[in-house]
């Protein structure tokens, strides 16, 4: 049966416009295709990177959106882990070559001739823009479909999709567990969620954020140790305390300062991403056998893991619910660093 795919959205004309409302047509469901009808997607500060064209590859217009939840409304012939009715989410990626070593592994975000993006991307020939999540529907090849637990709030669960991830995955491939002393830089969209994360795994964490306005959520969240970065007897006190750091910081920063604070065999793991390089002095390397890594989300049996551990202990991300007319004071107010900690759209009042 042919279905209607006329979508509302949101989108940017131009790199620094105002979103406004747009109308996109999404392909009719393929064989192997889910169509979701979406509830709620999160706001990431991705978005508003890509917005305004800050990191030189935007392409308009822009349907942002990322952080999906919603509930199948038809499956194709083919599609067999989906039902109508369900509760699904999309994350960062809906496609991927599918055939390359990180794809046969299970991590298609490493995909070695690119993962296609939710957003701001091209389907897979070449041609087809892809829009996110700040629309009504969308339809995605089952294998790029996750399924959320049904106790989670739809919500609350949307960032999981990438704010969950993005932290789940190192401080799983690093082995955070218990015994281990864990710091989360960043007490933000990232850093909230790493701190539950990291608590709900059985670790120790300790909170650098770079002021103390922020302690009793932090503490609220799981950690037993909080910090301000802007003291500089915080990196004396903690030198050689740590076996893992996950750092949510997006701007230029003393990298150096923050390998101090590792122990010996421990590691830093970058998921923020600074536009510039950081210089790193090989001594605070060397001297202790440190290591300096980065991380990128998850693949889909990833972030699936995730989202079963995330139903398991009741983690959501701590959110902000706001109207689809509201999305370009809420990127105003994400400058600012006015949100505890995640934007979420009710894509319900895109559709009124």
């Amino acid at each position: 049966m042919k279905v209607a795919l006329k979508t509302k959205a949101y989108a940017a004309a131009k790199a620094n416009q105002p979103l406004g409302p747009f109308e996109l047509v999404r392909r009719e469901p393929g064989p192997n295709d889910v169509l979701i009808d979406i509830k709620y997607c999160g706001v990431c500060h991705s978005d508003l990177h890509q917005v305004k064209d800050e990191w030189g590859n935007s392409i308009f217009p822009m349907v942002p959106g990322h952080e999906i939840a919603g509930v199948v409304v038809t499956t194709g012939d083919k599609v067999t882990k989906f039902k109508p009715g369900q509760h699904v989410g999309v994350g960062c990626l809906v496609d991927s070559c599918r055939d390359c070593a990180s794809c046969n592994d299970g991590f298609e975000q490493y995909c070695e001739k690119g993962f296609v993006g939710t957003y701001n991307g091209f389907e897979r020939d070449g041609k087809t823009p892809t829009y996110g999540g700040y629309s009504t529907q969308v339809v995605v090849d089952e294998r790029f479909v996750l399924s959320i637990p049904e106790n989670l709030p739809l919500d609350g669960a949307a960032p999981l999709l990438c704010a969950g991830i993005t932290t789940y995955s190192p401080l799983r491939h690093w082995n955070c567990g218990p015994g281990k002393n864990v710091a989360i830089v960043g007490m933000g969209g990232l850093g909230h969620m790493g701190i539950k994360l990291a608590h709900a795994m059985g670790a120790k964490v300790t909170v650098l954020s770079q002021s103390l306005k922020k302690e009793a959520d932090g503490r609220k969240l799981g950690a037993s140790e909080y910090y301000a970065t802007a003291d500089e007897e915080t990196f004396k006190k903690l030198a050689n305390s740590f076996d893992l750091i996950i750092n949510t910081i997006s701007a230029q920063f003393d990298v150096n300062k923050y390998l101090g604070l590792l122990k010996r065999d421990g590691t830093m793991v970058l998921v923020g991403a600074p536009p510039e390089a950081l210089p790193v002095q090989a001594f605070n390397l060397i001297f202790k056998r440190r290591a300096f890594a980065g991380s990128l989300i998850g693949g889909l049996p990833e972030t699936q893991e995730m989202l079963d551990f995330c139903g398991k202990h009741n983690i959501t991300s701590e959110i902000e619910v706001i109207p689809i007319d509201k999305i370009n004071e809420a990127y105003d107010r994400m400058l600012k660093g006015d949100v505890r900690y995640r934007f979420v759209i009710d894509i319900g009042s895109l559709k009124q």
